[in-house]
């Protein structure tokens, strides 16, 4: 490209750029069709139908208490859901709705022990199955774990967990959170429902030049180098799911602080949840632990821990290159991880 094409193209590739930016709000996720099982409160159970169903145990999605559970449904084409059901499987989502003000009083208890009790009754009520495909991701993994561990009589047949924290010792949020500085209490006494974007301005604190420099630049470049052929579906998708931070319920963020960071009752075996201790060694499932190496949130060392604490006869570890959300929801995860995830579970679903 000459001098002269260059300064010509600067101030197209420039409306591109702030056209992007300015209308992320507007991009589609979350669009594959979907049919609303149950509500309570805020949660509702959704279940997306498999027009080539292969299995008859359905897999049920729990994602965190932070973001949107929209992650597994991106967009057409980069769906994990639209790919689950492509391979045969009847998929069914917690969604955990938007907390107000009026629930700062959840704790991670009301999850571990009704929340999720009741989506999985529900799933099997709508699927007519005894057996349930449980994939938690994040907070998501961990509260899944907790479940089985908790209820020993779960009719749970798999539980994958995607970059799930166990060990929060020696992660980021540890070294923030963990120091007695940090008045965790205060914090959600005062805000009562703790913002999503205070959350989300914490995540991003923790690679802030990724966050607020190369995103942007990288966004640039490839505007700049597709020479006006740039397709922003992508970058929006994401963006806008990045953006929508619902609010933490204060007791459940002054239980997961404590619990996992301050505390790091999990993994030293001291977690009690309604007077009951948690005891992963009755966590018996076939159990899939997935990590990913550049994850700076649930660090990789933080989740292996899993591999011998749970009592399953049946552990498979994968662990795989990128970060905590990049792991499922990037470029390469359709080829890198979604159809190693399909094929543990055929292995372990009946057709």
């Amino acid at each position: 490209m000459t001098p002269l094409e260059r300064l010509a193209r600067t101030p197209i590739a420039a409306l591109e750029f702030a056209n992007t930016i300015l209308t992320e709000r507007d991009a589609p996720i979350g669009t594959t069709p979907k049919d609303v099982v149950w509500t309570h409160r805020k949660t509702t159970l959704y279940r997306y139908r498999s027009a080539n169903r292969q299995y008859d145990v359905p897999v049920l999605l729990v994602f965190a208490l932070i973001n949107r559970p929209d992650i597994f449904d991106l967009r057409s084409g980069n769906s994990f859901v639209e790919f689950l059901l492509d391979e045969g499987y009847d998929v069914f989502l917690m969604d955990w709705g938007v907390p107000d003000e009026a629930d700062s009083d959840l704790g991670l208890d009301y999850y571990v022990c009704d929340e999720i009790p009741a989506g999985v009754r529900e799933t099997l009520r709508a699927s007519g199955q005894d057996e349930v495909s449980v994939l938690g991701w994040c907070i998501g993994g961990t509260l899944s774990l907790l479940y089985c561990a908790l209820h020993e009589d779960n009719p749970v047949r798999n539980l994958l967990l995607l970059t799930t924290p166990v060990d929060t010792s020696g992660s980021l949020y540890f070294n923030w959170t963990a120091r007695d500085s940090f008045d965790v209490d205060h914090v959600s006494e005062v805000y009562g429902s703790v913002p999503g974007r205070s959350i989300d301005f914490a995540n991003k604190m923790m690679k802030p030049v990724t966050n607020y420099w190369t995103t942007y630049r990288r966004l640039w470049q490839n505007i700049w180098d597709s020479g006006g052929d740039f397709k922003p579906e992508s970058y929006q998708a994401m963006a806008r799911w990045v953006a929508d931070n619902p609010p933490f319920p204060g007791k459940a963020y002054r239980d997961w602080i404590t619990f996992m960071y301050k505390e790091n009752r999990l993994v030293r075996e001291r977690l009690r949840i309604r007077g009951e201790r948690v005891d992963l060694r009755k966590v018996d499932q076939n159990v899939l632990v997935v990590t990913a190496g550049a994850d700076h949130i649930a660090p990789r060392q933080g989740t292996l821990p899993l591999l011998d604490m749970v009592g399953s006869e049946d552990v498979t570890h994968f662990d795989r290159p990128g970060g905590h959300i990049g792991l499922m929801a990037g470029s390469r995860a359709r080829k890198e991880i979604w159809p190693d995830l399909a094929e543990w579970l055929g292995e372990r679903s009946d057709r």
